[in-house]
């Protein structure tokens, strides 16, 4: 069926080229579409538009992930070598859209919560562990927000437009019932129609697997970053229970 558009497309151009009597404006295949590719056109780009939303979203909160844990990891690290846990999290509660700062601080406020409070049993090392394991998760969760969007969007769009390619071709076999005549003039409208919106339906899905595939490498670089944190911050909470302990 492809194979058949494109050899129909290449005359119409030919034809068009020849003899001037077959129009490519826009406007005029927009006139000349029935109902039901319209829907499809419209339906494409509700759902482009929907993916360029998504993309800009997550383009503008993961480069502040980024910008923010770079500025974060280091004042952090200072305070935390000078045993100042209210100040890390002082410091981790300013930058709000740090992954590493949420992932930290809640950490920090459970291991904090267990050294200042006597009526919570000594186990400040697994309850911190299971707090940056929560933090994790739904961190990794916020990252993740819409991005499953653009894998539906462009495993879906091609489909879409194929459905109005069907349209298409069917509308052209109605034209050369109408007509009585197999000349290209009879299916130029549904042929118009078909090879639309399966243009339309590519230039949907494209971008939008490209970006999903962008994205999530990225959130699996974040996931890496939070799980090498939390690694280091609970060496970190060892080595201060140890501490503790033989100072006693």
């Amino acid at each position: 069926m492809v194979l058949q558009l494109q050899v129909w497309a290449m005359m119409l151009l030919q034809e068009g080229d020849a003899g001037g009597g077959i129009s490519f404006d826009p406007r005029a295949m927009w006139g000349q579409m029935g109902w039901l590719a319209r829907f499809v056109v419209i339906a494409l780009f509700v759902m482009s538009a929907w993916s360029i939303g998504v993309m800009i979203d997550r383009i503008i909160a993961y480069n502040g992930a980024r910008g923010q844990s770079r500025a974060f990891a280091p004042a952090v690290a200072g305070a935390l070598r000078e045993g100042k846990l209210d100040e890390a999290i002082k410091i981790g509660d300013r930058y709000g859209k740090s992954h590493l700062a949420k992932v930290v601080v809640a950490g920090l406020q459970e291991f904090r919560a267990h050294q200042m409070s006597s009526d919570i049993s000594g186990e400040e090392i697994e309850a911190s562990k299971r707090a940056l394991e929560r933090a994790e998760a739904i961190v990794h969760a916020e990252l993740k927000r819409g991005v499953s969007t653009l894998a539906t969007i462009g495993s879906t769009a091609p489909f879409v437009g194929l459905f109005g390619t069907v349209v298409g071709i069917i509308n052209a076999f109605k034209g050369i019932s109408s007509s009585k005549s197999t000349g290209l003039g009879a299916v130029a409208g549904g042929i118009s129609e078909a090879l639309v919106t399966t243009a339309v339906g590519l230039f949907v899905a494209i971008p939008a697997v490209w970006m999903y595939n962008y994205f999530s490498g990225r959130i699996e670089a974040f996931d890496v970053e939070m799980g090498n944190s939390s690694s280091e911050l609970l060496d970190y909470f060892i080595k201060r229970t140890q501490k503790a302990g033989a100072g006693k």
